[in-house]
């Protein structure tokens, strides 16, 4: 069975990221979707919550899983018996750095990195750059699905503790 792991933090998880998602399921047996959980970074959504979303916009696709990870990549790729890491690309400055990470990853247990280019319709989109713009009122309602910015709109909502 080829597997591929795509790996993120998903805070929250975008078009950018189910455009990377669906094309990856067509490519690979099963998909992995890997939420980092970073204990040194607070994100907006809990990792209970990145999953739950996550878990709700790949349903339609019967080869994706979603599970969350601590730790090394590659151990989790081992883990899971996944060779191939898929990651998108969405500027220069993104694969300076993922360059880098795949190179180690290569290193440290042989595991490959499978770039994708990012469709330009969503070129420009990140996780940080949406949180942005939900939280000062705009409309993010285009770049996000339909429960994920119901969701922010819930959180950042003026009165919570994020809004």
């Amino acid at each position: 069975m080829r597997r591929a792991v795509s790996p993120g933090s998903f805070d929250p998880v975008t078009n950018g990221h189910l455009d990377i998602i669906d094309r990856s399921s067509r490519l690979y047996d099963e998909v992995i979707v890997a939420v980092l959980i970073n204990t040194s970074k607070q994100g907006l959504f809990t990792v209970e919550e990145r999953l739950d979303m996550l878990r709700e916009v790949t349903r339609i696709y019967p080869n994706v899983r979603v599970e969350s990870f601590h730790g090394l990549l590659v151990d989790f790729c081992r883990a899971q018996g996944a060779a191939v890491v898929v990651k998108g690309l969405r500027a220069v400055s993104d694969f300076d750095y993922e360059l880098q990470m795949a190179q180690m990853n290569t290193g440290l247990a042989g595991v490959e990195t499978l770039f994708m280019p990012t469709n330009p319709l969503y070129s420009f989109l990140s996780s940080s750059l949406i949180k942005d713009v939900a939280k000062w009122g705009g409309d993010v309602s285009p770049h996000v699905p339909e429960g994920v910015a119901r969701r922010l709109a819930e959180r950042l909502a003026p009165g919570t503790p994020n809004g």
